[in-house]
């Protein structure tokens, strides 16, 4: 099985759960973590991962459940394909 890499990014403000919510919701989606970085700035909660999807993957459905958990969560969850989100920040 082929993997693509992605990166997903989660904003809003700090409450418990936050991390164990979105690597719920990623494991239910067959998304392996490999490499994570999170911070809290001022009640403000930020986290990058970077991520395994695998090839045959629904991108559109998995970043649709991703919005839900985000939306449950009052969070924002962003997911990109490594190649988009590395060709927008080399501009």
């Amino acid at each position: 099985m082929s993997l693509l890499r992605a990166v997903v990014t989660v904003i809003g403000q700090d409450k418990i759960g936050i991390i164990a919510a979105v690597s719920q919701k990623l494991a239910e989606l067959n998304i392996n973590i490999v490499d994570v970085s999170q911070t809290i700035m001022q009640g403000n909660f930020t986290m990058m991962m970077m991520v395994s999807v695998p090839d045959k993957s629904d991108f559109d459905g998995i970043r649709s459940a991703l919005q839900t958990t985000g939306t449950t969560l009052g969070v924002q969850i962003r997911i990109q394909r490594e190649d988009i989100f590395t060709a927008m920040h080399d501009i």
